[in-house]
């Protein structure tokens, strides 16, 4: 892809999400994401029913009557994206890959909260950590990550999302809210990894997937291959045992996945590649706030 491509849609990425993120995102990601705490904001004089202890000596023995500290909450986070390049996302049968998806999911994102004064941080991971950009502010470092996202080459094709939730943990030294954006088809059990890295930070899990790993169409003897280990095989959707197998092991899967989430209390939502993120993405924010 050519430098004027790379801008044009980039510019088109940014044109969507960013309308995404003014008309319908900004408000719900506020309120769903708080503050690492209260920081102080003033002094007034004392009311009755204000906390005794918030009470500013300094200033009540200078005016002679009682003066208490207000706080507000800070508002300002660090925000770190997960992002998962490897070659499981290079896949899509509707029009749009999965890695299409996570772009936009992650700009939306991104573009949400800087308008909130949040830093933003990215983590591009297969099974290795392939990129790492660290947090900052503004409309620059995000359509940076975007151009990023759009023409990254990974090293690797293969899964180890231990590796990227390690990683997080070492380069993020305070509390941060972290988006894990991946399709979650890793051979490595990552159960403690998760647990571990939610109890320090505020991890929600974001699964991108295509229809077709949960429905297999009914159109004859068909080439498949694993995007990250290459192996081919030809596979007879026409048989009827063949697409219930296939659709168990789906259910299988998202039971197990479902399982790791609930019991390391990491917020979820899953959206396809032939749907719509912004409904799943509301219902995320409508139920942390």
């Amino acid at each position: 892809m050519d430098t004027s491509d790379i801008l044009k849609k980039v510019r088109k990425i940014e044109i969507k999400t960013r309308r995404l993120s003014n008309n319908i995102f900004a408000g719900q990601y506020h309120s769903a994401f708080k503050g690492r705490g209260m920081a102080f904001s003033e002094v007034r004089e004392y009311q009755y029913g204000d906390d005794v202890r918030d009470i500013d000596w300094n200033v009540t023995a200078r005016f002679h009557k009682p003066y208490v500290k207000v706080f507000e909450e800070e508002r300002e986070l660090t925000v770190m994206l997960l992002i998962d390049v490897s070659g499981s996302l290079d896949f899509g049968t509707s029009g749009r890959l999965k890695k299409d998806v996570v772009t936009e999911l992650a700009a939306t994102l991104a573009f949400s909260a800087i308008q909130n004064n949040d830093k933003i941080g990215v983590i591009f991971f297969s099974d290795r950590i392939e990129k790492y950009i660290p947090p900052k502010k503004g409309k620059t470092h995000i359509l940076y990550i975007i151009r990023e996202m759009l023409d990254f080459s990974p090293q690797s094709r293969k899964t180890d999302i231990n590796k990227a939730l390690e990683f997080l943990l070492r380069v993020a030294k305070r509390k941060c809210t972290t988006f894990l954006i991946s399709d979650f088809y890793a051979r490595n059990d990552f159960k403690d990894a998760i647990t571990i890295c939610n109890r320090k930070h505020d991890l929600v899990a974001i699964q991108v997937y295509d229809r077709s790993a949960k429905e297999l169409p009914n159109i004859g003897l068909m080439k498949v291959v694993d995007a990250e280990t290459g192996h081919e095989m030809f596979i007879d959707t026409g048989s009827r045992r063949l697409r219930q197998a296939h659709a168990q092991y789906w259910a299988d899967r998202q039971a197990a996945l479902k399982d790791i989430f609930n019991k390391s209390n990491t917020d979820n939502i899953s959206v396809a590649t032939d749907g719509d993120f912004v409904k799943p993405l509301l219902q995320l924010f409508a139920m942390r706030s």
